[in-house]
């Protein structure tokens, strides 16, 4: 039998908010399985699914542009190793010039920015000074570049989020439109997009919750049909209630609009990176150590 860790009850806690006790056995009934033992606990407790991008692991910023003329835009992932240092205005600047950056060459990967030339050296030079400024390391982890013959909107929330959409219509569309993704957060952009792995998986915990509790058979069947409407609705875009209007669908409002969306991206800094545990009064000390020089 697997080893049930601290640190495997802590994440199973943090993606299903059910206490710690709940948490560890049902990691120990699934061998140490944390997609199982979640999967588990969501037919017991009716825990909800986890949302990943909403799971903020990691300091940064995400540096945005969007061309003059609307046609290119671009989104870059910058991470630190403290909140306090993602506030750092040469950090910021840092960000914002790299997105733009990227944009305007069009680079093929994340190395080929480093090379870029920026204020007369080049990106990585600036990086490694500003290392040597700021006392973190930091580093550039992603981007995401479009360019279109349609129309382009960014929005930013803070720093923290990041959203780019490319669309046809009217100008307040694809601005609604960002600033829905960047609340709602959509895994998919319609339901034909869903991988079958992510609906099977979803079927099979609510057939098992439906199981549970006792209801005939056709119910049974119906409870599954209507549970997994719902969960479709509520991970793509298309499916999702506006944000601005809970009478309608994202679908419903682009066809009220006579708008389409093409295609969309967003960024949450450090989605997907586990943040390292850190001792409270040394991060104070960084803090201090950083602010005086």
């Amino acid at each position: 039998m697997a080893e049930v860790t601290a640190a495997m009850v802590r994440e199973l806690r943090e993606i299903t908010g059910l206490g710690m006790m709940e948490c560890k056995k049902a990691l120990v009934e699934t061998n140490g399985d944390l997609k199982s033992a979640e999967d588990l606990l969501r037919v017991k407790s009716g825990a909800k699914a986890n949302k990943a991008a909403a799971r903020v692991a990691a300091e940064g910023v995400i540096g945005a542009y969007v061309s003059a003329d609307g046609k290119i835009a671009a989104l870059v992932e910058v991470n630190c190793e403290t909140d306090f240092v993602a506030k750092n205005a040469d950090f910021l600047d840092f960000a914002s010039k790299l997105a733009k950056l990227v944009a305007t060459h069009d680079p093929a990967d994340v190395p080929a920015i480093s090379a870029l030339s920026l204020n007369g050296g080049t990106v990585e030079a600036k990086r490694q000074s500003l290392v040597q400024k700021i006392g973190e390391n930091l580093t550039i982890r992603r981007f995401h570049r479009l360019q279109t013959g349609a129309k382009l909107a960014q929005y930013l929330h803070g720093v923290k989020i990041g959203v780019l959409v490319e669309f046809e219509g009217q100008d307040e569309v694809g601005k609604d439109l960002a600033m829905h993704i960047a609340f709602a957060k959509p895994q998919f952009l319609s339901r034909d997009r869903v991988a079958p792995a992510v609906i099977a998986r979803e079927r099979d915990v609510l057939v098992a919750r439906a199981r549970e509790s006792g209801k005939p058979a056709n119910i049974v069947e119906k409870m599954v049909k209507g549970g997994l409407n719902k969960f479709l609705g509520e991970i793509t875009l298309l499916g999702q209630t506006f944000i601005k209007d809970d009478k309608l669908t994202v679908e419903k409002m682009l066809a009220a609009k006579h708008a389409k969306l093409i295609s969309y991206k967003f960024f949450v800094v450090g989605e997907g990176i586990e943040k390292k545990s850190s001792d409270f009064a040394a991060e104070v000390a960084a803090q201090a150590k950083a602010a005086a020089g």
